[in-house]
């Protein structure tokens, strides 16, 4: 009421010229403005809620993860502890003067079975003995001349390497032949 009343001051005439159409129009645009503004208040209310839920999402998903890393790690674990027991008495075999051979073919059993509960979680050896040498996977520690052998042949693996998921977790630590004959591409 404040601005037509101002409106008026200012222009005489247009009150004049509009009469009555100027009350009206003023009720139009005051109606108008009212519904905007309560328009304006109900999408920042809903833009706010929504931001709130989408907060609580991301933090629900944060703990929803690190609570299946969790699990994840006590599977690996629970599967791990066995392999453990078994290195427990092949030590306790050995100590009290059991055989050696014993001992021998406990150890290869635990490796076997620890190496399978690596590869239940996707882990896969990188053994490339004979293989061309792969810079990707495997990691030359020096070279050996060796004619017989086709060049950059993996003819010896210190340490085996490993990868999960497609990804290479430690290359195969190896060394490569030189001075052979060049391999056809």
């Amino acid at each position: 009421m404040a601005d037509e009343h101002t409106a008026r001051e200012r222009d005489p005439e247009l009150i004049d010229d509009l009469g009555p159409e100027l009350e009206l129009r003023g009720d139009v645009l005051e109606d108008e403005l009212s519904s905007a503004l309560a328009e304006a208040a109900e999408l920042k209310d809903r833009v706010l809620r929504t931001q709130a839920e989408f907060d609580n999402f991301r933090k629900r998903i944060a703990r929803e993860r690190e609570d299946e890393r969790k699990r994840a790690s006590e599977r690996l674990v629970g599967e791990v502890l066995p392999v453990i027991d078994n290195l427990e008495r092949a030590i306790e075999h050995t100590t009290a003067g059991g055989d050696l051979k014993h001992l021998l073919a406990g150890v290869e059993a635990v490796h076997t079975q620890l190496v399978g509960v690596l590869g239940k979680e996707g882990v896969e050896v990188i053994d490339p003995f004979g293989e061309p040498f792969d810079p990707t996977q495997h990691q030359a520690m020096s070279q050996r001349e060796d004619a017989e052998v086709f060049e950059g042949t993996v003819v010896d693996v210190f340490q085996k390497g490993y990868v999960m998921g497609g990804r290479v977790v430690r290359p195969a630590m190896v060394v490569v032949s030189t001075g052979g004959p060049h391999r056809a591409e």
